[in-house]
């Protein structure tokens, strides 16, 4: 994962080093030192200790996608309305994305493994919460609970490897850590629809609790803390700041498909209040992300020049690596995550399968997504970790783009499978070694700040990429479905009608219309409508890869050899 060479420091700052000592070399450049002997009780202590970070990867991935699938069960138990449904789904997302930077600048300061610990304990009792929720309302607040708790997490195991690991050994902790990622992402919906079916819906959140005191037991016991020994100083103001742009911006790109991106298609409420004119609240909560990011930048670049600590350190944008791997992290987040949200809706609402038979066929996903992380370890000493990535992405536009190739409303599940495994493959190849190039340069002191950073710009990219994919998708059916519906001569209040319930159901009403001899010939519509949508979010979901595959144009190899070329004769300068 780390280029052996060693390259030139980069430009440093009050916030690049702590205060109180000043940084090794090896961590005010960015270089790694040299790698730990992977042998003897260390080695495996080590190895033991990215087990347990991989699984609370695993406990806080699997939560955001096994809910979904229990949606339809938690309706009926707890009576939840649209809205509610909507914020069951949505607000562990917000809050997680939010969060996610605020953390892990903390966890420089406090301690990685300590706010790890502190994320999955609050995680635990939130899903504790969940579990025996005997309303929406609690049921949605326990959720916000859990999303501070994945907020603690994710950074946290990002930078506990990045601190932890060096040379060829940070390439395959990597992959396993990415490997996990894509893996969980599909095993989430085949977890929840067994458990939803098998038992209750309330065991989706009761699964959490054995896992969780499976983690703190392993951190306790083979996780080393690290953190930042220097005392640097909180910045409040600044961590106000990015939880509100992040939080506005994540909320727009959520929400603009419900309340509208421009008029208003439904009006919030809050008690008996309701959103008072014909423009949408979206462009206003886009306004205040806006607002909240340019803020964000003139307080942390106004607080350097004093020569104090900020939230979000400018100096981290002068590393090539790291500013350039972040933006294709997020373009390509925009391709990999769209996806995930059309497919389960298209195989269980137009091809017939059940929850349980969705998470099966997306297995196929994570066997590939794990199989890659053996692979990935393997290439970690004979190609550069960029090469790998645009290996990896490459495969997931094969993938993807054979999905929308075969794609029709009367698919047998055996022609998804080879393009879904090529896909996840790509994912476990793509993600882990993308995100090790994003943090190769940065000084081991800010490995939580940039840790959360790039998660944030991935989440961001996500919530995008459903966003446009979920407008693609429910755009298309709509239009392919009324123009049909007109080709049968069918009323255009009838028409109207029919289209804003399949739709609005994300095509569930597709199975009742079929159910009536009278309206099988519009069923059947919808489902060529929901098919042709799919194929259209899947060859948009493939654009957008292949767009972050030229992004990747921008990080080496060649820059980092040069990089590490000039480095070497700068040292050679120095010495003369």
């Amino acid at each position: 994962m780390i280029i052996e060479k060693k390259s030139a420091p980069h430009p440093g700052g009050p916030a690049m080093a702590p205060q109180s000592r000043p940084l090794p070399a090896t961590e005010a450049s960015g270089v790694s030192a040299p790698a730990p002997e992977a042998g003897g009780s260390g080695g495996r202590r080590r190895w033991l200790g990215l087990v347990v970070i991989s699984l609370a990867v695993s406990l806080i991935i699997v939560d955001s996608t096994i809910v979904n699938v229990a949606i339809p069960s938690i309706v009926k138990d707890l009576a939840v309305d649209s809205t509610g449904v909507q914020w069951v789904q949505e607000s562990y997302t917000l809050v997680f994305a939010a969060l996610l930077l605020v953390f892990g600048t903390l966890g420089d300061r406090i301690g990685r493994r300590r706010l790890l610990l502190l994320g999955v304990v609050l995680f635990a009792l939130s899903s504790v919460a969940a579990a025996f929720a005997p309303t929406g309302g609690i049921l949605i607040a326990s959720r916000l609970v859990q999303g501070v708790g994945g907020a603690m997490v994710l950074p946290s195991t990002l930078s506990l490897i990045n601190a932890g690991f060096r040379g060829a050994e940070r390439g395959i902790a990597f992959a396993v850590w990415g490997s996990t990622i894509g893996g969980m992402s599909a095993v989430g919906p085949l977890l929840g629809g067994w458990l939803t079916t098998s038992f209750s819906w309330r065991w989706a959140f009761g699964i959490n609790i054995p896992i969780a005191a499976v983690i703190v037991v392993g951190a306790l016991a083979a996780v080393t803390e690290s953190k930042d020994g220097g005392r640097r100083p909180l910045d409040p103001v600044g961590a106000a700041l990015s939880v509100v742009a992040s939080a506005s911006l994540v909320f727009a790109l959520i929400e603009g498909r419900t309340y509208g991106w421009w008029t208003v298609d439904h009006r919030p409420r809050i008690g008996s209040w309701e959103w008072p004119g014909p423009v949408s609240p979206i462009p206003f909560v886009f306004g205040l992300a806006l607002a909240g990011i340019a803020a964000c930048a003139h307080w942390a670049v106004r607080r350097e020049r004093r020569g104090m600590t900020s939230m979000f350190s400018v100096e981290l944008l002068r590393i090539p690596s790291f500013r350039n791997g972040n933006l294709a992290a997020l373009i390509v987040s925009l391709g990999e995550f769209g996806i995930i949200l059309a497919l389960p809706i298209w195989l269980q609402n137009v091809l017939g399968f059940s929850a349980l038979d969705t998470g099966l066929i997306l297995l196929a996903l994570a066997v590939g997504s794990f199989a890659a992380s053996g692979l990935a370890g393997a290439l970690s000493h004979r190609a550069s970790p960029v090469v790998i990535v645009r290996v990896g992405l490459a495969a997931e536009i094969v993938g993807v783009a054979g999905l929308g190739a075969v794609i029709g409303p009367d698919t047998p599940w055996g022609l998804l499978v080879p393009f879904l495994f090529v896909y996840g493959f790509g994912v476990g190849l793509a993600t882990a070694q993308l995100t090790g190039v994003v943090l190769k340069d940065v000084p081991v002191a800010l490995s939580g700040q940039a840790s959360g950073t790039q998660s944030t710009a991935r989440q961001i990219g996500s919530a995008l990429g459903i966003a446009v994919l979920g407008t693609v998708l429910f755009s298309s059916a709509s239009g392919l479905l009324g123009g049909s519906l007109d080709g049968r001569g069918v009323p255009a209040a009838q028409r109207d009608s029919i289209v804003s319930a399949v739709v609005d159901s994300s095509g569930a009403a597709i199975a009742g219309l079929a159910g009536s001899p009278a309206t099988a010939p519009v069923a059947a519509d919808a489902k060529a409508a929901f098919s042709e949508g799919t194929r259209y979010a899947a060859f948009s979901a493939a654009s957008f890869l292949a767009v972050g595959l030229l992004a990747t144009l921008s990080l080496g190899p060649g820059r980092e050899r040069r990089r590490a070329s000039h480095g070497a004769a700068d040292r050679e300068a120095q010495r003369a």
